[in-house]
């Protein structure tokens, strides 16, 4: 493993710096992934939440390989290069929803698992998932709606969005636990990681 330590002077005095050269190539390559992944979304239209969950699942795998302070360095970085990059903005706003869901999610876990007391931390986890993505969803529900939906919405509409929303966070946080345990599991272990 190639190692470096960089001086870079801060005001008066020096600050050692240690950098590991392997994690930042494999944060600019994940980056780059995440980002092509938003800009297919705009480009392939048949398949756009299924590239925006796989942008945002990358953002899942910086936050567990390198802690959440690189991680969040890295969310970002993948939003203010999206946003850049992407044809269509929108779709970046719904990839910026989606890693910040995992985003806190993973923190919650690192502090529910950092606990002293052992009651139901997964129930908890459960709720906290839930309570931020309607802290998300519900707003651009009655706010925004026409950024989901461009007809025109009823009551009976917008109660089946709603439960939809639900329905779909469940599906989503289940692909994203899949793919963290089988398939990112697997590929972690050729990259030698």
């Amino acid at each position: 493993m190639v190692r470096r330590f960089i001086v870079r002077m801060y005001g008066r005095g020096f600050v050692l710096m240690y950098v590991a050269a392997k994690r930042m190539a494999y944060l600019g390559l994940l980056l780059s992934c995440t980002v092509l992944l938003v800009i297919f979304s705009g480009i392939l239209e048949f398949n756009t939440l299924f590239l925006l969950a796989g942008a945002s699942f990358c953002v899942g795998i910086a936050i567990r390989e390198s802690g959440l302070r690189l991680g969040f360095g890295f969310f970002i970085a993948s939003i203010l290069l999206s946003f850049m990059l992407a044809p269509n903005k929108i779709y970046c706003i719904t990839f910026a929803a989606m890693g910040l869901y995992l985003v806190i999610s993973e923190f919650a876990w690192e502090k529910l698992a950092s606990a002293k007391w052992s009651t139901n931390r997964n129930g908890i986890l459960w709720i906290i998932k839930y309570v931020i993505f309607n802290i998300m969803y519900i707003p651009i529900i009655i706010f925004l709606p026409k950024l989901i939906y461009q007809g025109e919405l009823n009551r009976g509409f917008l109660a089946v969005l709603l439960i939809g929303g639900q329905i779909g966070l469940l599906i989503y946080d289940k692909a994203y636990s899949y793919f963290q345990k089988a398939i990112w599991g697997k590929v972690r272990g050729r990259l030698g990681l």
